[in-house]
């Protein structure tokens, strides 16, 4: 991969390990990425892919048993797996690079008031009074709609809905005033309505304060309406990487066609959806070949014998399957995603009409 000189956040060859019931499990494989400054960048890929692992390792959050066993990652040109310690995460975590959670509930204390987390957290990072910072949380709850955020300030979290605390939680990283804004799965625990508001409000926000994005999501739904850039993971590893456009409309790791073929919007009359055949594979063995051929219809022996380097597509998209070799015979993506914008297009429609 080569340097791009706008990488805010750069990953070389990152291996994460970690020691379960004495055996080694690999979480990570060998990803390479860049986070180029002003992105959105979507991490999709089904549950136990990678996705929180590797993010986790850009703010030193591995839990205790983990550890990036080898490669390099940098912020702005600084080496992050040089870091030891909470001391020297403290300049980064948070300040830097700050994480918006699946449940918000795990990141707000139950018994401290809503006011007082969010002045907290602007006191420790912008310096301020706590006369100043008591102001400009209000104003935080504002920017996320809050309702009567000067009333609702001295509520505790039980107070709020769902969508309301995980608004709360973007405030408060909002507070941090970071670089880049990781959003772990932050619409899976709230319903279809919410999920939509709290999406528009998450792309308002970073058009205005211009952070860098981060979207772990395993919907690809989301994926189209929020992210510049999509990278597919699967056992652990990048396996295709490209622009939204590249990855919906001209995608060419078998996997992406299967994710891309689990679209809701791709149901069928009676409702039933794809379904991805097979189980991911144990993390605790070594991947030999590519780690989605014993699922893919489409694998080839050396598919199983050896791992496909990068192949590059155009200048913004690559992928990690020897159907890119020029030797491989010619295959089809699957009907099912062919014509792919149009079919959407299609049953929007339909669903308007109902």
């Amino acid at each position: 991969m080569t340097e791009n000189k706008n990488a805010i956040l750069t990953a070389q060859d990152v291996v994460v390990e970690f020691d379960v019931r004495d055996r080694v499990l690999t979480a990570i494989r060998g990803v390479s990425l860049e986070l180029i400054e002003g992105e959105v960048l979507a991490l999709v890929g089904e549950s136990g892919s990678g996705k929180s692992v590797l993010t986790k390792t850009f703010t030193g959050m591995l839990e205790d048993n983990g550890r990036v066993a080898s490669g390099k990652i940098f912020y702005r040109g600084e080496e992050l797996t040089a870091l030891r310690g909470h001391k020297d995460w403290q300049k980064i975590r948070g300040a830097k690079i700050a994480t918006i959670f699946q449940d918000p509930m795990t990141s707000l204390n139950p018994i401290v008031t809503i006011g007082k987390q969010i002045t907290e957290v602007i006191v420790k990072h912008q310096g301020v009074s706590a006369k100043e910072a008591k102001e400009l949380a209000i104003d935080y709850m504002d920017k996320v709609d809050i309702p009567e955020a000067k009333k609702r300030f001295d509520e505790y979290p039980f107070q709020y809905s769902g969508g309301m605390r995980q608004r709360i939680v973007i405030a408060i990283a909002l507070a941090c005033r970071p670089d880049v804004l990781i959003c772990d799965e932050p619409t899976t625990a709230l319903d279809v309505t919410i999920q939509a508001q709290i999406l528009d409000l998450l792309k308002a926000l970073q058009q205005e304060y211009n952070f860098t994005t981060i979207f772990i999501t395993h919907d690809l739904g989301v994926v189209a309406s929020i992210a510049d850039k999509v990278a597919v993971m699967y056992a652990g590893d990048i396996i295709e990487c490209g622009t939204v456009e590249d990855i919906f409309y001209d995608p060419r790791h078998p996997y992406t066609w299967s994710l891309l073929s689990s679209l809701p919007q791709l149901a069928d009359e009676n409702g039933d959806l794809y379904s991805i055949p097979g189980t991911p594979l144990s993390l605790y063995t070594p991947v030999i070949g590519d780690a989605f051929a014993p699922r893919s219809e489409f694998a080839m022996q050396i598919d199983f014998e050896e791992s496909a380097p990068v192949f590059h597509v155009n200048n913004t998209h690559w992928a990690k399957t020897w159907l890119l070799h020029p030797e491989a015979p010619a295959v089809d993506k699957p009907h099912a995603i062919q014509d792919l914008h149009a079919k959407i297009a299609a049953k929007m429609a339909v669903e308007e009409i109902k």
